[in-house]
């Protein structure tokens, strides 16, 4: 086959060269993997407020997508409950009830998505998926939980919030409590509770499929949709009718920045569970081409009447746990979904509504994670702040813009960090020859006569001028007083034009005040830098230049000889030190 094809389908070559002797496995995982998105898939689509049989449609065509595009042997890609979530509250205020629209608006975000995954894809931009830190990973998750276990309640209890928000459903709970139906809710927590036994007990089984397919064989015996009880309904029945979406202009800008979010998130999550899996099984995964794969799935959701679909984590570990190989699991999982829907939609109508509920609750309490928030205290508040702020930010304000703004709250956290970043203040052992942290080595005494600091940050224009006034500040406040500066440029690796005129500046303030600047270690980047900003005559006229702080200390201590013409201070020199500086005198 043409390499081109090759190239661009890398899915193609798999299938191709298919290993018959993973063939079994494979088939077993995919039907595995569709006995779980069946259920779902129907569940999910309620949450993102489309119809149930868009949930299945957005289950076939991005799986097929996914395995030739994508470059996870056990990802799977489908309806995800944080996606879903964000989907709901993005598209919910827009549409003002009117349904038809809510559809075309869901479809054209899924577009929007898929092509803002294939920019990033090819603009190489997979290490964005880093910048959402496990914090924020975390409170994202713990919010669309709690959101989604609230939001559920009413319809397992049998009840309608008049509220759409986190606040107001929490205080409206207590006055529409006492107006819930007692056989939905029956229904309900017993699905709830069907779901939680079956797992104990057989947990290999598809739990959530039995769960629904009980649930609606009560609804079917017992005639209950006649008591009032929710069902899905009768579902259309064949394989979705593809379309090219239309975008409605009216909305243009809010589906832009929801897709720029949901592509961020929705590959965030993906490539996540890829690469834990990939990990697992001692393979790489290529995070550019999974953007790309991405991209591609979400616009055959688009293309399918579906909508915006991620990596499904709980979906992946069913494939893993059945001894899924290769990509053909997807391929497999969709045909298995496709029959479902040609020939048993008809079941499917006795679902309770109440029974939904049930599967998504159960699914929020798989997405809560309060481990991990005990562990961020522990290593970091900072960081345990930020997911707590993430959480509240989620849940009570909604998932879009509590995502923005904990994206915000970490990126200036950083920006603090940066602006004001640690230092410290260097000296040595006696009888040793190394420099070390004088707040963290007790031990460790500062040199007489020179002050040695450290600044771990790259010097740009947002701390160039804290750095000037606390290497000053320092010099000022030195006893006893100091007549040279060693500036350790090790830890800063990037310096922009503001910093080297911090530079220039503070040795000019230094040598007002008697102290001589010197610039130890990067001596040759050094060199470089200053020659690139047309500064290296000034850099060797005023300042003294070292490849290390050792050097450094032995050109100072030999000028405190030359000057003092003594060798008293000369004891007060480390041993290793002086038996070297006595080598160099004698050759």
């Amino acid at each position: 086959m043409n390499k081109f094809f090759l190239h661009t389908i890398p899915g193609l070559a798999v299938f191709l060269n298919y290993p018959r002797d993973s063939w079994r496995q494979d088939l077993l995982a995919g039907l595995s993997v569709a006995s779980v998105a069946l259920p779902v898939g129907v569940a999910y689509a309620q949450l993102a407020g489309m119809s149930p049989i868009a949930g299945l449609y957005a289950s076939i065509l991005p799986m097929v997508a996914y395995a030739l595009f994508g470059s996870s042997r056990q990802l799977i890609v489908g309806p995800d409950a944080a996606t879903c979530a964000m989907v709901a509250s993005t598209l919910l205020p827009l549409a003002a009830g009117n349904s038809e629209l809510y559809i075309s608006l869901s479809v054209a975000l899924a577009l929007i998505t898929g092509l803002f995954c294939l920019l990033a894809s090819r603009f190489k931009l997979g290490f964005l998926a880093d910048f959402l830190s496990p914090p924020i990973l975390a409170g994202f998750l713990n919010g669309v939980a709690i959101s989604i276990a609230l939001g559920q309640l009413g319809k397992l209890l049998g009840f309608t919030f008049q509220k759409h928000d986190f606040i107001g459903r929490i205080l409206e709970l207590p006055d529409r409590l006492p107006e819930l139906h007692p056989s939905t809710a029956l229904i309900g927590l017993g699905t709830l509770l069907a779901i939680q036994i079956i797992k104990r007990l057989l947990p290999k089984l598809p739990t959530a499929l039995i769960a629904m397919g009980l649930a609606a064989l009560v609804i079917f015996s017992l005639n209950l949709q006649a008591a009032g009880i929710a069902v899905i309904g009768l579902l259309p029945a064949g394989l979705p009718t593809l379309h090219w979406p239309t975008i409605p202009r009216a909305h243009l800008g809010e589906l832009l920045g929801a897709g720029a979010g949901l592509a961020l998130i929705s590959f965030s999550s993906a490539i996540l569970t890829a690469r834990s899996f990939a990990a697992k099984n001692r393979y790489e995964i290529d995070a550019d081409r999974e953007f790309t794969a991405l991209g591609m799935a979400n616009i055959a959701a688009a293309f399918s009447q579906g909508f915006v679909i991620s990596g499904a984590d709980s979906r992946t570990a069913v494939n893993d746990n059945a001894g899924g190989k290769t990509q053909m699991v997807s391929l497999v999982a969709a045909a298995a979904i496709a029959i479902a829907i040609a020939l048993f939609t008809t079941p499917l109508q006795y679902v309770p509504i109440a029974a939904l509920a049930a599967v998504l609750i159960t699914a929020s309490f798989g997405l809560m994670s309060f481990a991990n928030f005990i562990y961020f205290r522990q290593a970091s508040r900072g960081e345990y702040g930020i997911a707590i702020l993430t959480v509240i930010g989620v849940a009570c304000v909604g998932v879009m813009q509590g995502m923005l703004f904990a994206v915000l709250m970490a990126t200036l956290r950083l920006i603090i960090k940066l602006a004001r970043p640690h230092e410290s203040l260097l000296g040595v052992y006696p009888g040793k020859n190394s420099f070390h942290d004088l707040s963290h080595h007790p031990g460790a005494a500062p040199i007489d006569g020179m002050l040695v600091y450290r600044f771990d940050a790259s010097l740009n224009f947002f701390n160039a001028n804290y750095f000037r006034q606390r290497v000053l500040s320092l010099a000022d406040g030195a006893s006893p007083r100091v007549s040279w500066v060693v500036l350790d440029t090790v830890p800063i690796n990037q310096i922009d034009i503001a910093g080297i005129e911090a530079i220039i500046i503070l040795q000019r303030d230094l040598k007002e005040r008697g102290i001589a600047l010197a610039l130890s270690g990067r001596k040759t980047q050094t060199e470089f830098i200053a020659a690139r900003h047309h500064k290296l005559d000034e850099l060797h006229a005023n300042f003294l230049i070292f490849s290390s702080l050792k050097q450094a200390y032995r050109a100072f201590r030999q000028q405190v000889l030359i000057r003092t013409e003594t060798t008293q201070t000369a004891a007060q020199l480390p041993l290793r030190w002086q038996a070297e500086e006595n080598e160099a005198a004698q050759s």
